[in-house]
């Protein structure tokens, strides 16, 4: 058991051969095999998922950190001290991260292999999706802050892809998906600028970007445990000296192995105070339990997150080589720029307008993008790092306020958007941000395990109505295409302007499409929080959250979040059923719709399984005192898994099941749902094409501005991109081209090189180079032409001159004497 977490690297392993196999040599394969090699990676990765996962339960949720082999000390420099592992950690928090990548990701890996049929670029198309897990992976394993921004960075660059996967259709579409691919990439890098501002501030504080350092414990309930124990005096710390210094000797001694503390012991401490004898927790009495904290290790040997936990509200200051700044206010900053980065991957406000554009994609890109992976990488990091949002000052107090409304601000907009939005898809891509919202507001108020519960279950009923409405796409091409006699492909292109995606072409599909009308139903009914389904659990779950937050605590974040989601609830629920009337519904309005043929086996039974699961995954966080639930099996046992990852700092609530606040928001969506069936059922459009609400002079306003998306690319444009296209153009045209090219180049260097290599060429080449070379050859040119008249052909003028010749030699050979004799002779 202990040697399970070896296997972790496997999970990230098994994708990226999958991608690297049908990078070079898919297109040598048929398809079928390059479908079964991403399909296998995926599903293997899933089933080592499974095994961590009884690693985890089997080991009352101890972590583990495991250093793969040949990336020991990767990154290292000796001369500053400076060393980043590439650890990956395996715990509560990852293991579910694990499960939701790869078991939703391996269904759409299903899903696709029907749905791309027929694609040229087939191949391509796994490889990215297998490279998109692998890289989601290594950021939901990640030990420290390094590792999880190369796992965030390359979801990036494969959403980039994926979006833009049709790139080569032809214009204007071609152009659109690539727009939208470029959008999701700038965007979004305006997020990770955030994210880096906090790693840099992170390794500056705390001089390591870990998590947790292998020795150190995950500061679990225990340490409440301990606290409580001791507040109590139900523990003798002068007995226990010699067995604490015996400890700390060995940290990884198992006979000091923390025993995770009963179930809510802290919250039990309360009635229980009065038992002397620790009657409330069979561990009260017990000496291990006090090192179930990172008391016996240097603060300075702790991960990022032990050592906030260690020096927040100590009055500690942080030294920036110039000025200081309060410890607490330091991470104040680094919350709010993780918050920026998380706004850009979790299209959070304002960086929320990417998400929808990147509806271009292929469906079982959209449902990997906005169900499993990318999208949430947002929220995991948020929950990961909640240490930072501890409110033990005002700093945490004002954070956590600032990410409720945040959270709270983007539920409520997106489901009003969604209600205005045609593309089937579209409604859906709001729907996501309006969830991922609900997520966010409850990390504002504390409720980390309401916010990954909600994750969970949205990543599997959102899945499914991805996969839903790429089946209804997929039926409606179909039938366009018998009805005007074509062959199916993704990339026919016949000319005219229908849309498959556009709801207006659709109606009655549920005869035509009854697998898919049924699962696309319950999807439907779980995202709008209606009984038994999973999003009436994880959804009320946050509800409550927020409502214990503001009217039991008196929390301001409670009050707004309460308020604010359970009106966007009510949005989710109208626009969901809105949709689904549209689409299933009355008669078909087209030929397309009237003509399309239920999806293949291979498309069906991923829906099918999702359709399950989301029935059934809500039942993992069933509240206290649930009517029926609770007599069957354990309340809380998803809380009760992640305790041991997120507990010590969360005030996450461990509440009974609240009749009211569940009666009030079920209600609220059923009146919502019998609104739109009362509206749109049995009216469909307006004779000209349009919506119901916008035909009444009381909506018509409301409706045209959801529509119309609040206008807020319309804003975008107008006060970013439009100055930014001027400004670029004004670099681009006055100052690189007209100064710098025109006047800088052309006529200081091109001007100034001209003269000087004019002054070079002639007065100096010309004048003196050539000049010499040339003097020199007409000097040996006149003496050569001199020299050529004594050349006359006749033997007794070359007799004289050898005679001159030879007196010349002669006198030069006797010059020494006869200037010799003529010295003596003088």
């Amino acid at each position: 058991m202990e040697n399970l977490p070896l296997l972790v690297p496997l999970v990230i392993l098994a994708p990226a051969l999958g991608a690297i196999v049908n990078f070079f040599v898919g297109s040598k394969l048929e398809e079928k095999w390059s479908g079964y090699i991403g399909c296998f990676a995926s599903l293997f990765a899933f089933v080592i998922s499974l095994v961590l996962l009884t690693y985890v339960t089997g080991t009352d949720g101890a972590a583990a950190v495991v250093n793969p082999p040949f990336v020991d000390g990767w990154l290292r420099i000796e001369s500053i001290g400076l060393e980043i592992p590439w650890q990956l950690r395996v715990d509560s928090l990852s293991v579910t991260m694990m499960l939701v990548v790869t078991g939703v990701g391996s269904l759409i890996h299903l899903y696709a292999r029907g749905y791309m049929h027929g694609d040229k670029w087939y191949p391509r198309f796994f490889a990215y999706l297998n490279m998109f897990l692998a890289f989601m992976l290594v950021l939901v394993t990640a030990n420290n802050f390094l590792m999880l921004f190369v796992g965030w960075e390359g979801v990036g660059l494969c959403s980039f892809l994926l979006i833009g996967f049709w790139w080569d259709k032809k214009m204007p579409e071609g152009w659109k998906n690539s727009n939208a691919a470029r959008k999701a990439f700038i965007i979004n890098r305006v997020g990770d600028f955030g994210l880096l501002l906090a790693m840099f501030l992170l390794f500056w504080t705390f001089g390591t970007l870990d998590f947790y350092r292998p020795a150190e414990l995950p500061n679990t309930e225990a340490k409440y445990l301990v606290n409580w124990r001791e507040h109590n005096g139900l523990l003798e710390h002068k007995a226990d000296e010699d067995h604490g210094d015996e400890a700390a000797g060995d940290d990884h001694d198992k006979s000091y192995k923390c025993v995770p503390a009963a179930t809510d012991a802290h919250h039990e401490a309360d009635d229980h105070a009065d038992d002397a004898h620790g009657a409330a927790n069979p561990l009260a009495n017990d000496k291990r339990a006090i090192y179930c904290d990172n008391h016996h290790i240097d603060t300075a040997l702790l991960g990022v997150f032990g050592q906030t936990i260690d020096r927040f509200g100590t009055g500690e200051t942080v030294d920036f080589n110039g000025f200081q700044m309060a410890f607490d206010d330091v991470i104040f900053l680094i919350a709010l720029f993780m918050l920026l980065g998380v706004a850009g991957k979790s299209a959070q406000i304002p960086l929320f307008v990417w998400l929808p554009d990147a509806m271009a994609g292929p469906t079982p890109v959209s449902a990997l993008i906005h169900a499993a992976t990318m999208v949430t990488a947002g929220v995991y990091i948020l929950v990961r790092s909640n240490v930072f949002l501890w409110e033990l000052n005002h700093a945490g107090y004002i954070i956590g306020l600032i990410i409720t409304l945040v959270g709270s601000g983007t539920a409520l907009v997106a489901g009003y958007i969604a209600l205005g939005q045609w593309d089937i898809k579209r409604v859906l891509a709001y729907s996501t941000i309006s969830q991922l919202g609900f997520m966010v507001a409850a990390v504002g108020i504390g409720a980390y395990v309401a916010a990954m519960f909600h994750l969970v279950t949205h990543a599997v009923f959102k899945a499914l109505l991805f996969l839903g409405s790429g089946s209804v796409i997929h039926g409606v091409e179909h039938g366009r295409h018998h009805a005007n006699g074509h062959g199916h492909g993704h990339d026919d292109d016949h000319g005219d302007d229908f849309d498959p995606q556009d709801m207006r072409n659709m109606g009655g599909l549920r005869k035509r499409m009854p697998i898919t009308y049924i699962t696309y139903l319950i999807g439907t009914l779980a995202l709008a929080g209606i009984f038994p389904f999973a999003g009436f659990w994880s959804k009320d779950e946050i509800l409550a959250d927020a409502w214990y937050e503001g009217f039991q605590l008196n929390e301001l974040q409670g009050f707004i979040a309460f308020g604010v989601l359970l009106f966007a609830a009510v949005f989710t629920a109208f626009y969901m059923w809105r949709q689904v009337v549209l689409v299933f519904f009355d008669d078909a309005r087209s030929e397309a719709a009237e003509h399309a043929p239920e999806s293949n086996g291979a498309m069906l039974l991923p829906l099918i399984i999702l359709a399950i699961f989301t029935i059934i995954i809500g039942l993992i966080n069933v509240p206290n005192a649930t009517p029926v639930f609770s007599s069957i099996y354990e309340t809380y046992e998803f809380k009760h898994f992640l305790e041991h990852s997120l507990l010590s700092v969360s005030r996450g609530h461990v509440l009974d099941f609240n009749l009211l606040i569940a009666g009030i928001a079920l209600a609220l969506g059923i009146a919502s749902i019998l609104a739109a069936h009362n509206i749109y059922k049995g009216k469909g459009l307006a004779s000209d094409r349009r919506d119901q609400l916008e035909t009444h002079a009381s909506s018509r306003a409301a409706f045209r501005v959801a529509n119309a998306r609040l206008y807020w690319d319309e804003i975008y444009s107008s006060l970013i991109e439009q100055p930014f296209n001027r400004l670029a153009g004004f670099l681009a045209d006055r100052v690189d081209w007209d100064f710098l090219h025109n006047y800088f180049h052309d006529q200081i260097i091109k001007r100034g090189f001209d003269q000087i290599a004019h002054w070079l060429t002639h007065p100096i080449d010309l004048g003196i180079v050539d000049g010499t070379v040339n003097g020199v050859g007409k000097f040996v040119q006149r003496a050569a032409n001199w020299m050529r008249g004594l050349q006359t052909g006749y033997v007794r003028m070359y007799a004289v001159i050898i005679f001159i010749g030879v007196i010349a030699v002669i006198l030069v050979m006797l010059w020494p004497f006869i200037q010799a004799l003529l010295q003596s002779g003088g």
